[in-house]
């Protein structure tokens, strides 16, 4: 058995338990010993990061080999058409390369809690509303993207990695899940085996 700890990272904490520096940190929000996250979630992004004691764990849902896709509400300056969401799907080429296909919607604006502090308002620049999943994890990837496309990122909430949901979770709460490992499976004697029996 593991453990797995669902948490929604507010905007503006890191995804480590401890800084230099004085900024929030996950000490913050979750107060349990000897797990770690699996994975990160930039300072100024939000939403879903697992965390779990179990090394093996970490590694499955992080290692890009498994490619967890990740999930993305992200609000961006302006209102992409379709020609934008097309070439956002197909890939664009960023300094570090092509990106990988991505699926990508329009939402509309989600019922999810407000920042602290709120996106700033400006009433001559609509923002819109799109979902990004991707199977890959680039530094400031989505950001990176949108900006390629022309509409930069003004908010951006991880809302699930892979089977796992943000759900109705507010920011700075957590829930533990228990995974039960899968049982190996009895070998069946080739027949050689079979045959010396």
């Amino acid at each position: 058995m593991s453990s797995l700890y669902l948490l929604h990272k507010p905007y503006q904490m890191l995804s480590q338990f401890t800084d230099t520096q004085g900024r929030a940190t996950l000490a913050n929000v979750i107060d349990v010993p000897e797990i770690y996250p699996a994975g990160r979630l930039d300072y100024d992004s939000e939403g879903l990061l697992l965390l779990t004691d179990d090394g093996a764990l970490a590694h499955r849902i992080s290692h890009p080999r498994h490619k967890q896709p990740k999930t993305y509400w992200v609000q961006v300056e302006g209102a992409p058409g379709e020609t934008t969401l097309n070439a956002l799907r197909s890939g664009v080429t960023l300094k570090d390369g092509p990106t990988r296909p991505a699926q990508v919607r329009r939402l509309e604006a989600p019922g999810i809690a407000p920042r602290q502090p709120p996106v700033r308002y400006r009433e001559a620049i609509p923002t819109a509303w799109i979902e990004i999943v991707l199977n890959e994890g680039r530094n400031r990837q989505v950001r990176r993207m949108t900006a390629h496309v022309g509409h930069p990122t003004l908010r951006l909430v991880r809302v699930a990695i892979g089977p796992w949901r943000l759900d109705d979770l507010a920011p700075g709460a957590w829930r533990k899940e228990t995974l039960h490992a899968p049982r190996p499976k009895a070998r069946t004697p080739d027949k050689r085996q079979r045959r010396r029996r």
